[in-house]
């Protein structure tokens, strides 16, 4: 049996070990973006992998770069990048970083 996902009351994920291509995309569709784009994703695959190596929020200028994407790539992919943090299903940031994310 699957044990449904649960967030905390800011919307991130409480287990990103829960985390799946198939639940951002539920995330997603139940934020009204819609489906993903391959560039969208890659971009959420980037900052899961960085967050896993460091165990923090990455310079979200050099999660694009990773992905080959302009600097400000987050803006244009995401309505904001707290959004994208909640994709990507990673633990709530804390308020300190979401106030610059």
């Amino acid at each position: 049996m699957n044990t449904p996902a649960t967030f905390d009351p800011d919307g991130f994920l409480l287990d990103p070990a829960m985390w799946s291509e198939g639940l951002a995309s539920r995330i997603a569709r139940n934020d009204g973006l819609g489906e993903l784009s391959e560039l969208q994703i890659g971009l959420v695959l980037a900052l899961r992998r960085e967050y896993t190596k460091h165990g923090s929020v990455t310079a979200l200028s050099h999660v694009c770069h990773l992905t080959g994407q302009s600097a400000d790539c987050m803006q244009h992919l995401f309505p904001s990048p707290r959004e994208a943090w909640r994709i990507a299903g990673l633990p709530n940031p804390g308020e300190e970083a979401k106030s610059y994310m």
